[in-house]
């Protein structure tokens, strides 16, 4: 285990994007739903996406905490199918009376550069409007993608706050 300093940013949006939606960058796209994913899958979908960039938070969780979460009824996880195969997932908590957060976003190693990042995000936070929240929230740190940060404020996301932390990684 390893620990390195990032800066982490909290975004905010306070009205839906007027951004007409992107076409998909090939065809053969699904966004789906997942209601009360089974664990194993869920972890799948966190470690396809987040083991790129470090993320460890869900991986430190047992089972019974994890299920906690992923199955409340306010807490949508969609997937992003391409070709039939799992390409990215997004995580939406709306257990938070008036606010959405976007707590996990991202796409598989192969699919990143290709487009799908803006197509995927529109659809996910056209979902979280849909939920009818007050604002939209999400944070993205220095370990995320260097798009990450450009795109969500090119989705109209503002920046309301910059802290310095740590992460511990996990080593496998």
């Amino acid at each position: 285990m390893k620990t390195i300093d990032v800066t982490i940013t909290y975004l905010r949006q306070t009205r839906r994007p007027n951004r007409r939606a992107p076409h998909p960058p090939a065809h053969g796209a699904a966004l789906l739903r997942v209601r009360r994913p089974p664990l194993h899958f869920y972890r799948y979908l966190y470690r396809l996406v987040g083991d790129q960039f470090h993320w460890v938070s869900r991986r430190r969780l047992d089972d019974d905490q994890l299920a906690a979460i992923i199955h409340d009824d306010d807490v949508h996880v969609y997937v992003l199918f391409i070709d039939g195969a799992p390409a990215g997932f997004c995580e939406l908590d709306h257990r938070v009376s008036d606010v959405v957060e976007v707590k996990f976003f991202g796409l598989a190693p192969e699919r990143i550069g290709q487009g799908w990042g803006a197509y995927f995000l529109w659809h996910c936070l056209d979902i979280a409007w849909s939920l009818g929240p007050g604002e939209v929230r999400l944070e993205t740190c220095t370990l995320d993608h260097p798009a990450a940060l450009p795109l969500y404020q090119k989705y109209g996301f503002e920046a309301v706050d910059m802290r310095r932390g740590k992460i511990e990684t996990i080593d496998d």
